[in-house]
């Protein structure tokens, strides 16, 4: 199964979807998915900067943890006004991120990355 397919399977299970992508700490993306129905949801807002500046977080976040060997660090999410980010690390190099509307569901927006998180990571071996 390749990348798009695994995106596919979160974004098409998860209400509120506008984007899924999995990227890497160099703010460089292997793979997103933006479903055009959801386009006119988020044409205000530059959502791949966003990602790339929510992952520099995510990074910051994980060396810190290993700075206060406090473990590491599974998931974060950043929830705005306009959108709910939720990002879950894929092995030490990338992370996978899924973009909502603020009444996307997030609890199943969670659980759809950690379900996707181990699979991402073999097509990443």
């Amino acid at each position: 199964m390749a990348f798009k397919e695994h995106l596919e399977a979160v974004v098409g299970s998860v209400d509120g979807s506008v984007a899924c992508s999995v990227m890497g700490f160099d703010g460089i993306a292997v793979e997103t998915l933006q479903p055009d129905a959801r386009a006119e949801d988020v044409a205000a807002l530059d959502l791949q900067a966003a990602l790339v500046e929510y992952g520099n977080i995510l990074g910051q976040l994980k060396n810190t943890a290993q700075t206060l060997k406090t473990g590491a660090v599974a998931e974060l999410s950043v929830n705005s006004e306009k959108v709910l980010t939720i990002m879950r690390m894929v092995n030490n190099d990338y992370f996978v991120v899924l973009a909502l509307l603020p009444d996307g569901n997030y609890g199943k927006g969670r659980y759809a990355l950690r379900i996707a998180a181990p699979k991402l990571a073999r097509e990443l071996a």
